[in-house]
């Protein structure tokens, strides 16, 4: 369909929903998601290349630098963003993303459980772009993956985005059940 399989991290809302709904700690760096297999997913997915924007909140004039060189390695472009204090600069910044999409060809992964997306990606999905949230489902935005066509990708599950097993608690499938999970 695209052409590009464009993949909008909202590294506040991964971490955040991490740490506080599924950690409770912050996460130390070997619980958070391997951000190259959420990559080589999303090329996967769809068959498509991809380009990957990590919006990241540089209000503070510093960025974890290591970071960013990280996110530069695998093919990240990152997004430091600064604003007034309590400005959503993230969030901002992905809506005024998604919305310049609407003028390019491709397709959108979210990396989010946030509503605040919402009007941006159901325009895209309205114009007939494949669009999907990566995510926890338990966690994501009942408006924003009810959205017609979203998919939902879940960063454990699907992506396997992570090096260990999570602590979540949440409505299991039958079909999906593995009891070897819970016998660890």
């Amino acid at each position: 369909m695209g052409e590009v399989t464009y993949v909008l991290v909202d590294g506040e809302n991964i971490d955040a929903t991490l740490g506080v709904s599924v950690l409770g700690h912050r996460p130390a760096p070997d619980e958070r998601p391997r951000w190259d297999r959420v990559r080589d997913y999303a090329a996967e997915l769809w068959g498509q290349p991809v380009r990957g924007l990590f919006f990241l909140n540089a209000s503070s004039g510093h960025m974890p630098m290591s970071f960013v060189q990280a996110l530069l390695a695998l093919d990240y472009r990152p997004v430091p963003l600064s604003g007034e204090p309590g400005q959503k600069v993230v969030d901002i910044g992905i809506q005024r993303t998604l919305e310049a999409l609407a003028d390019r060809p491709g397709d959108v992964l979210l990396a989010s459980h946030d509503g605040d997306f919402v009007p941006q990606i159901g325009a895209l999905a309205a114009a007939g772009r494949r669009v999907g949230v990566l995510g926890f489902r338990e966690f994501a935005n009942t408006r924003l993956v009810e959205i017609p066509g979203m998919e939902f990708h879940d960063l454990e599950d699907d992506v396997r985005a992570f090096g260990k097993v999570l602590p979540r608690v949440r409505i299991i499938p039958i079909d999906d059940f593995r009891p070897e999970r819970f016998l660890l």
